[in-house]
């Protein structure tokens, strides 16, 4: 078994918000990934008194205990099960109803000697390399299909410059628009402090024998191929087989600095925080 992961924030004056991590247990019999892109917040209050940095290790250790520890739960009752956990940990101090209050994309993956089980939800894949050398991105496109006047304003705010009084008015419009859609009929899911969400994720299940690796990448890391177009899933699989989760990120930041304003490739940050987990179970 090969494992390798690598994480970078998008911001050294900011915590990463990205968790990665990798478990096997102690009986040698198979294994788990998870990783969390939590949401950044705009400025303002958010209903909690924690940081993202703080939620989304909460959930992702939480996570992957259960992942590894409850083979009898599913991957979908393991998340609802953290969610819930994780809820308990700060009702009593926080809103946990506010529309802001902190939450995360979700990638996981379980493998025994037979079968490898996968989750994903929002905007962060998986990558599953088949046996026969394809590769399949499992990926949650509901963020993709916001509706028309939501993708308009999108593309409003990146028109106007940077750092004007205009682009951040346009951008708080922008960003209600979206938040009216997160964990809505219609719009698009991610693990806060609802439990229920855990069964609005993609799931599946491959057998062991028909896959060479899995790659986890948020989606700060899958920017290569969604916003930079560098190469394909497949080309972004074979990059991090051979030279390792960072030789990625690496190839991102690089990508990033070439276009700081974002006028070749409009983005909502100039640069994001990455990870990348990849195992060859």
């Amino acid at each position: 078994m090969r494992i390798a992961l690598a994480t970078d924030p998008g911001d050294p004056q900011r915590p990463n918000e990205d968790y990665a991590s990798v478990a096997l247990p102690a009986s040698g019999d198979g294994g788990a990934l998870v990783l969390l892109d939590g949401v950044t917040p705009p400025e303002g209050d958010c209903g909690c008194v924690h940081s993202v940095p703080w939620f989304t290790a909460r959930l992702g250790g939480a996570m992957l205990e259960l992942s590894v520890s409850r083979r009898d739960m599913t991957l979908t009752e393991a998340l609802a099960a953290a969610v819930t956990r994780t809820a308990a940990a700060h009702r009593d101090t926080c809103d946990l109803s506010h529309p802001r209050t902190p939450q995360a994309t979700v990638v996981a993956a379980r493998w025994s000697r037979e079968t490898v089980e996968h989750l994903v939800l929002s905007d962060s894949v998986l990558l599953l390399e088949k046996a026969d050398g394809s590769v399949h991105p499992v990926r949650d496109t509901r963020l993709d299909g916001l509706p028309p006047a939501v993708r308009a304003r999108r593309a409003a705010v990146r028109a106007l410059p940077r750092g004007s009084a205009e682009r951040a008015a346009a951008a708080r419009e922008y960003v209600r628009a979206v938040e009216a859609l997160r964990n809505a009929e219609g719009g698009f899911f991610t693990a806060a402090a609802d439990p229920s969400v855990a069964a609005r994720a993609l799931t599946g299940a491959t057998p062991r024998a028909g896959l060479r690796s899995l790659t986890a990448l948020s989606d700060g890391a899958g920017r290569w191929v969604e916003v930079f177009r560098a190469g394909s899933w497949a080309q972004c699989a074979a990059l991090v087989a051979e030279a390792g989760p960072q030789a990625l990120i690496d190839r991102v930041r690089e990508l990033e600095a070439a276009d700081p304003e974002g006028t070749a490739h409009p983005r909502g940050k100039t640069r994001d925080d990455a990870a990348v987990i990849h195992v060859a179970p």
